[in-house]
């Protein structure tokens, strides 16, 4: 699926016009996306230099801080949306972001590779870690710190007293609705308190 396809996936579910915190937002082409079509404002927040240069270039304000500090920078429901799309599995505490996502806005928009679509079933049912291209890096050269599947996230939110408003998988440009735990590549669901 491209970026793109994410991308307009994820901002259908932004409210127009909200303010708007996006963890590990890259290159902030999401953020500008929001700004333009959906009349967004709001912050990212980016660790590396290159991606927060490109955030400066495209007009988008951004924070340089490493997630793993937490968010005490931000009060409570500063924001009407936090996104973290494609940053959980880069964090060593998963567990207290969903927390601080929840604490610091409304509602909370967490997307990420589903590592139990079937291909990568069938890579490790053959003893293989997978190679998709939601998850295209060898076992041993890989920036994720962990991953996750559609259906565990489903539990986590509940166990942390979060509602899921929404919630459903992505694959090749379409969205999937019928067993996305095994159908999907991408997971996302839509959070609140």
């Amino acid at each position: 699926m491209s970026e793109q396809a994410i991308m307009a996936s994820i901002a259908r579910l932004v409210p127009r016009g909200a303010r708007v915190l996006d963890l590990g937002c890259g290159d902030g082409a999401l953020l500008a996306l929001l700004r333009e079509q959906r009349g967004c404002s709001g912050y990212g927040v980016e660790i590396d230099d290159a991606k927060v240069l490109a955030c400066v270039k495209r007009g988008v304000n951004v924070l340089q801080l490493n997630l793993e500090g937490g968010l005490s920078l931000f009060g409570d429901d500063a924001f009407d949306v936090v996104l973290q799309i494609d940053t959980l599995q880069h964090l060593r505490n998963a567990q207290i972001m969903l927390r601080e996502t929840a604490r610091v806005g409304r509602l909370g928009i967490v997307a990420f590779p589903n590592f139990a679509h079937w291909p990568n079933r069938l890579h490790v049912l053959q003893g293989r870690m997978p190679v998709t291209k939601r998850l295209p890096y060898q076992w041993y050269d890989t920036p994720n710190i962990r991953v996750g599947t559609y259906a565990d996230f489903e539990l986590l939110a509940r166990r942390n007293g979060l509602t899921i408003e929404d919630s459903f998988g992505l694959h090749e440009g379409r969205e999937v609705r019928r067993l996305p735990n095994l159908l999907a590549s991408t997971a996302v669901f839509r959070l609140s308190r």
